[in-house]
C-alpha cells in the first residue's frame, strides 16, 4: 500500500468532524479522500465543511460508491454501533482495511466474524479508541515500564455523568442495545487499562437501570421520550493476568462527583492517569520514598497531546507499509468488547465471568517523537 493511504469515512455524524481533521496532523500517513453516509445530504455537508475549514478535500459520495472505489485503502467506520458489524464486513469484502469506531461490534460472534474475514483476505482491522496513543497514556506507559511505582497492585477508574440526552442531537442509541455507559465510554477506560497493565483474565460486576425512561432536552428531538433498555450504572472488578485488581464504575445516573479518571497503585507509589477520552492531560505521581511528600506533575514524554482523532488509522497505514503490527488493533478491540460483555453477564448472573480471548499489550510509542510522528 502506498503512503499516504487513501482513507474513506463512512458515517458523517457527530464524531466525523474530528476524524476529518486528522490529515492536518497525520498527512504523512493518510489522506482523507472521501466521505459517505446513508443520507447523502449529510455527506455533502461534511465534505463542504472540511474543505471550507482547510482540514482536507474529500469527495462526498454514496456508501456503495466509496466501497467500489479501488483507490480507497482504509475505511473508517463511524456508523452507529448497531451498524458496525454490517459496514465492516462490507468494507472487508470490498478489499478495504477497516478501522471501526468503538465498540468493535455488539457481540463476540460479530467480532470473531470481522476478524476472521480480515484474516481470510489478508486485511487489517483496527478499533477505536486511539487516545491511548496520545502523550498522556504513553507517558504513563513509560512510567510503568520504567518501574516508577514499582509493581502494579491495584487501581480504580470512574466515568460518571448524567447521560447524553441534554446535549446530543440524536441520543436514543445510548439507551438501547450496544449503548449504556459501559459500551459508550467504557472502551476508553478499558483500552487504556489493558494498554498499561495487559489483558484481563476475569471480571465480576453489578448493574442497574435507575431511570426506566429518559426525556430528550436537546434539539432537534426535544421532548421525545426514550425507553431505557440497557443498564445505566455498572460497577465492576477487573482481575488482570499480570496480577492487579482494578475497580471500574461507569454511570449515566450521576449528577456530580469528585472521583479520579484512573489511578493505579503500585508497590512503590501511585500514578494518576489523565482522562482517557483525551490525548494529553496531566500525569501525576506520588512515590512512597523521595523528597516530595505530595503528588508531583510529570512532564509529558511523548508528542501528540492534541485532540485530533485518526491516530489509529494513521498507525495502521504506517504499520502496513512497515510490516509491523498496528497498535489500535481489532484484537485489542475484541478483548475490550469481551470485558464489557463479561461485566454485563456477570451482573446478570451474579457470578464471575472468565475472559476467553486474550491479547498482547500493544507496543509503546518511542518517547520524544514530534506531533504527527509514529516511529
Amino acid at each position: 500500500m502506498h503512503e499516504p493511504a487513501n482513507v474513506g469515512i463512512i458515517g458523517c455524524g457527530n464524531i466525523s468532524g474530528h476524524y476529518l481533521q486528522s490529515e492536518r496532523v497525520f498527512g504523512k500517513y493518510i489522506r482523507i479522500a472521501a466521505c459517505a453516509d446513508a443520507r447523502m445530504a449529510r455527506a455533502r455537508a461534511r465534505a463542504a465543511e472540511a474543505a471550507e475549514k482547510g482540514w482536507c478535500k474529500p469527495r462526498a459520495c454514496r456508501v456503495s460508491e466509496l466501497l467500489a472505489d479501488p483507490a480507497i485503502d482504509i475505511v473508517i467506520n463511524l456508523t452507529p454501533p448497531q451498524a458496525h458489524f454490517k459496514v465492516a464486513m462490507k468494507a472487508l469484502r470490498a478489499g478495504k482495511h477497516v478501522h471501526n469506531e468503538k465498540p468493535l461490534a455488539l457481540t463476540m460472534l460479530e467480532a470473531r466474524k470481522i476478524l476472521g474475514e480480515a484474516r481470510a483476505r489478508n486485511l487489517r482491522v483496527g478499533c477505536a479508541p486511539d487516545t491511548v496513543l496520545g502523550a498522556g497514556a504513553q507517558t504513563c506507559r513509560k512510567l510503568l515500564d520504567d518501574g516508577a511505582i514499582g509493581a502494579p497492585v491495584a487501581g480504580c477508574a470512574f466515568m460518571m455523568c448524567r447521560g447524553h440526552e441534554s446535549w446530543h442531537p440524536d441520543p436514543e442509541f445510548y439507551y438501547k442495545a450496544g449503548g449504556g455507559p459501559m459500551f459508550d465510554m467504557g472502551p476508553y477506560y478499558l483500552t487504556s487499562l489493558v494498554t498499561l497493565l495487559g489483558p484481563v483474565k476475569r471480571v465480576s460486576g453489578a448493574a442497574r437501570i435507575t431511570f426506566p425512561e429518559r426525556t430528550i432536552t436537546s434539539e432537534p428531538k426535544k421532548g421525545t421520550r426514550i425507553a431505557v433498555e440497557i443498564p445505566t450504572h455498572l460497577a465492576g472488578v477487573l482481575e488482570f493476568a499480570s496480577g492487579p485488581v482494578v475497580t471500574i464504575v461507569t454511570s449515566f445516573d450521576v449528577w456530580f462527583h469528585s472521583m479520579p479518571n484512573i489511578e493505579l497503585y503500585g508497590s512503590a507509589g501511585s500514578l494518576s492517569i489523565p482522562d482517557p477520552n483525551g490525548f494529553g492531560g496531566a500525569v501525576r505521581i506520588r512515590r512512597a520514598e523521595g523528597e516530595t511528600k505530595d503528588w508531583t506533575d510529570v512532564p509529558l514524554t511523548h508528542g501528540n497531546a492534541g485532540g485530533i482523532r485518526g491516530f489509529g488509522p494513521a498507525d495502521m497505514a504506517r504499520a502496513i507499509s512497515a510490516g509491523r503490527p498496528h497498535r489500535a488493533s481489532g484484537e485489542l478491540g475484541m478483548h475490550v468488547l469481551e470485558i464489557m460483555v463479561g461485566l454485563h453477564k456477570a451482573a446478570r448472573s451474579g457470578r464471575y465471568y472468565e475472559i476467553q480471548n486474550t491479547v498482547e499489550r500493544p507496543a509503546p510509542l518511542p518517547a520524544g517523537l514530534k506531533d504527527g510522528e509514529l516511529d
